[in-house]
């Protein structure tokens, strides 16, 4: 037996390096793609370089057919066909799960020759997608008598493996994303859905609100002349109330918008916007004596509008929980939290207990009620989305009779 010639040896090892290095490449690009075409034009471009062949094709089994949906080839083969699995080799190699390896078609039985004498085929090797319940198969072919190497057989098999891989994770993109297109739909049903809520708010409960309104001042004229004292205390009674529901019409509208409001981010003074607040405040109730500590600035990047929402709701609560408190305070500040800087608005007012932190950002919770703090229960929920609308989180810490403070980030 002759020995080898080393040169040959060298270029068949180069040769390999060059299939290796074409394989890696090909992996690398199938694990990036999301669709079942782009598998495919990779993977027979791909197996057709690393194989040195004159043609390649991709195999797909359909029930008890074989579709051979693609291909690359100095000819046409069967793109497009489907044949029956025990008739055509890539259904036998995906039936035994593994690979055909054929130097000449026309003296391997497995071969229906008929169909391959149109064709330039006259050696393949044929290896199936994923060995344990194949879903399909991959084909190279000469134009003339091959051997196909061990080595090559088994970089084939390894894009076929890879191949496999791409496409289960291109099933489960493919659930992914109906999942988020069903859950798309829902929400936007859902946002629907609050609109005709906002819109029911806005029509259908202020029209009969402006009529209560309207008859009770109609009433108290009537009221006056008679001098009443019972019907001008149920009178009061009635107005006030019209003015709470009013008031909760207008928070639940707030909050509503919220859900399809833009954030638009720009850079404001916290501190600045605090001491507006609280100015206001003073000139409402100048009665009142409150120690407020707020330093000289507070910057931060956040939408304006939104964030004199979120201050106005926490400025408000200080201000009103500490209304019963001697020696009130509000500080506004900041504190590092986990590497994070928080914004803070404390207070020394009535506080509440912990245990029912996670009440206070829901709808209508209080803490209190509406004889001790009157309010609608909506302002904390509204500052929550808000905060959540920015990508930060916001949370609480009180100690009945010894005040309260909301932390955020955003």
């Amino acid at each position: 037996m002759g020995a080898k010639d080393p040169q040959a040896e060298v270029e068949e090892l180069k040769r390999l390096q060059r299939a290796q290095a074409r394989l890696v490449t090909a992996v690398q690009e199938l694990s990036l793609v999301r669709t079942l075409p782009s598998v495919q034009e990779i993977v027979r471009r791909t197996a057709r370089a690393i194989a040195g062949a004159d043609g390649a094709t991709f195999v797909l089994r359909d029930g008890d057919k074989c579709h051979y949906a693609d291909e690359d080839a100095i000819s046409p083969l069967w793109k497009g066909q489907r044949f029956p699995m025990s008739a055509c080799i890539s259904g036998w190699a995906m039936l035994n799960s593994q690979a055909a390896v054929i130097p000449d078609i026309y003296q391997d039985p497995r071969i229906p020759a008929e169909a391959y004498r149109p064709t330039f085929v006259k050696s393949l090797v044929m290896v199936p997608i994923r060995l344990k319940s194949p879903i399909g198969a991959i084909g190279v072919y000469w134009a003339r008598e091959r051997q196909a190497t061990e080595a090559e057989v088994e970089l084939i098999q390894a894009l076929a493996n890879t191949t496999s891989v791409a496409m289960e994770n291109i099933e489960v993109y493919s659930d992914l994303e109906r999942r988020v297109e069903l859950r798309t739909q829902q929400l936007e049903a859902l946002n629907k859905e609050l609109e005709s809520f906002s819109y029911s708010v806005s029509h259908d409960l202020r029209a009969p609100l402006r009529a209560i309104t309207g008859f009770g001042e109609l009433l108290g004229r009537e009221l006056q002349e008679r001098n009443t004292e019972k019907g001008t205390r149920f009178l009061g009674t009635i107005q006030d109330n019209a003015k709470k529901m009013g008031q909760l019409i207008e928070d639940l509208l707030r909050l509503s918008r919220l859900a399809r409001q833009e954030v638009r981010r720009t850079e404001i003074d916290l501190a600045n916007l605090a001491r507006e607040i609280a100015a206001r405040y003073r000139t409402e109730d100048p009665k009142r004596n409150v120690e407020l500590v707020i330093p000289e600035h507070l910057m931060v990047r956040c939408d304006a509008g939104l964030m004199a929402v979120v201050m106005e709701n926490l400025m408000s609560n200080a201000w009103k929980y500490t209304s019963k408190t001697d020696g009130a305070r509000i500080e506004v500040g900041t504190q590092e939290k986990e590497g994070v800087t928080a914004f803070f608005v404390k207070d020394n007012g009535a506080g509440f207990e912990m245990r029912y932190a996670e009440k206070l950002f829901s709808p209508f919770q209080r803490m209190h009620t509406e004889q001790e703090f009157p309010g609608t229960g909506v302002g904390l929920a509204t500052v929550q989305r808000i905060i959540h609308r920015h990508g930060g989180r916001i949370w609480a810490d009180a100690e009945v009779g010894r005040g309260a403070t909301f932390s955020f980030t955003c």
